[in-house]
């Protein structure tokens, strides 16, 4: 899994991001995401808050505006903030750079999926609590761990088989389990959602340091045609790629869990990505779905969890 890099911008460019960097600030010193966005917002809109590292005292505020950004930053900039508990906070101007790709032109990583403009792309930030993200994780650790080469796997309500890149209909493993209750409701509930869905497939993936996704589109006949990603335990980019030679039939039982074999080699191919903080939940659907391949870069970082339901 891939930690985008917030960078500083070139000289001249602070005051054209949205972005800050801001040290001392976190849940390692106390500070939750809500009460920092709450802090934050009194200079403009604030998009997201997102963990800059893995030390919890360092966070990226990302706002919607440019000049938000910079009037937060010289207001509070080695000063106490009165809305933070009197905590002074270091700050300075950051812009999002993706890793570059081994053969390709980097691709700028987009914060919401609106930026991205692919149809029946849904992303959703802090759609769980911390507090619960521990509760999954926690839960999540005392199952029973499929070993693939090079991660874990946990399946629920069927088994998916990589090797047929399809699920047995008739060898249901039954409900899903009572620690996702809660997500299940929540999805039922939110006015986000599309349309209205019965989820009955879970699958809990474990991706090591070092290992990431290859490019492709997941097996229609077994996933259907909605799909959600729960990130959790850390962050990470998801990049897009649509092949021109690629063609979109979302209703075709026949689609095949494509992986492309030698992606960097494709010339003709869109590429745009999106930063999935932890506790975030991704919904691809339509397009996004069936005619763009998800990857996500192999790079050496912390361990990433990620549930994935399918309707």
């Amino acid at each position: 899994m891939v930690m985008p890099r917030f960078v500083r911008p070139k000289e001249g460019d602070s005051e054209s991001s949205p972005n800050l960097y801001v040290a001392n600030c976190g849940p390692a010193v106390g500070l939750q995401f809500d009460t920092i966005v709450s802090a934050f917002s009194s200079f403009g809109e604030v998009k997201g808050v997102y963990a800059a590292d893995e030390s919890g005292a360092r966070v990226i505020v990302s706002f919607l505006e440019p000049a938000s950004a910079h009037s937060a930053f010289i207001a509070l900039n080695g000063r106490p903030c009165p809305h933070l508990g009197g905590r002074s906070l270091h700050i300075r101007h950051s812009i999002l750079q993706p890793p570059s790709s081994r053969g390709m032109a980097s691709v700028p990583v987009s914060l919401n999926a609106s930026d991205l403009n692919i149809p029946g792309l849904y992303f959703f930030h802090d759609f769980i609590s911390a507090v619960e993200e521990e509760q999954l994780l926690q839960a999540v650790d005392t199952g029973s761990w499929i070993s693939l080469s090079k991660r874990r796997v946990q399946h629920y309500g069927y088994k998916f088989c990589y090797d047929t890149r399809n699920v047995d209909t008739k060898q249901h493993l039954g409900a899903l389990p009572s620690f996702v209750s809660f997500i299940l409701e929540r999805i039922s509930l939110s006015p986000d959602i599309p349309e209205k869905l019965d989820l009955d497939q879970l699958t809990a993936n474990e991706y090591p340091p070092g290992v990431g996704l290859s490019p492709h589109i997941d097996t229609h006949s077994a996933f259907e045609g909605l799909i959600f990603s729960l990130s959790l335990a850390g962050p990470c980019s998801m990049e897009f790629r649509r092949y021109t030679a690629g063609s979109w039939a979302p209703k075709t039982a026949s689609i095949s869990d494509t992986e492309v074999e030698n992606p960097n080699s494709c010339s003709e191919v869109s590429r745009k990505a999106i930063y999935l903080p932890p506790r975030s939940m991704l919904l691809l659907s339509g397009e996004a779905r069936c005619a763009w391949h998800h990857y996500i870069p192999h790079h050496k970082v912390l361990n990433v969890y990620g549930c994935i339901a399918k309707a």
